[in-house]
């Protein structure tokens, strides 16, 4: 099912918006033709199967490189969301040697050890920010964790906002005296900006 030359031009054409009659002109001699000829011609052609394949292919390759879809961004939250500092670093506590007694026996301390995983082992779409103190401290921070699983869970439903919204003094609020179109208003202003009623 491979397109000639000009079919490919005039898909390709078609893909980059271009409407029929522009498609067909710039792939095909179109010297002697009349427009109508030109619409007609293209027509067909667009209706094409191979031209169709074509069509749907470029648009789903497009997808592919450059779409930003539900699924990727819901992918990229979810890494955030579950990210563990030990994916980053290690630590522990070592017992070091401090000094020595008037015996000569040695005394004992702790200090805190943090290891840094080398860059290749991490994955850095999870990092904000790093950076070298003027102590030569290395830090680096993490995504907001609470921030991630909070966007995520309200796309997934997970966390509905309700509102109350009373008449005034705390009362009911009273629709029964409204016709229909006002009562929907009413109704859609109060669920929008959770304005009281007068």
């Amino acid at each position: 099912m491979k397109l000639t030359i000009k079919q490919e031009k005039f898909a390709q054409g078609l893909f980059t918006g271009m409407s029929q009659r522009e498609a067909y002109k710039q792939a095909y001699a179109y010297d002697k033709m009349k427009d109508k000829t030109i619409d007609e011609r293209a027509c067909v052609l667009a209706n094409d199967n191979k031209v169709k394949t074509r069509l749907e292919g470029l648009t789903n390759e497009l997808k592919n490189r450059n779409m930003i879809t539900v699924e990727k961004v819901l992918k990229e939250y979810a890494k955030i969301c579950f990210s563990d500092i030990k994916d980053f670093l290690a630590y522990r506590t070592e017992k070091i040697k401090v000094d020595e007694d008037e015996e000569g026996n040695p005394i004992f301390g702790y200090r805190q050890i943090v290891d840094a995983k080398p860059s290749e082992e991490v994955d850095g779409a999870l990092i904000s920010e790093v950076s070298i103190g003027k102590d030569g401290t290395f830090k680096f921070k993490l995504h907001d964790k609470l921030n991630a699983l909070e966007k995520a869970g309200k796309y997934l439903g997970l966390f509905v906002e309700r509102k109350e919204v009373t008449g005034p003094n705390g009362g009911p609020i009273e629709i029964n005296n409204m016709n229909e179109i006002d009562r929907l208003a009413f109704i859609k202003k109060v669920a929008v900006n959770g304005d009281e009623g007068d």
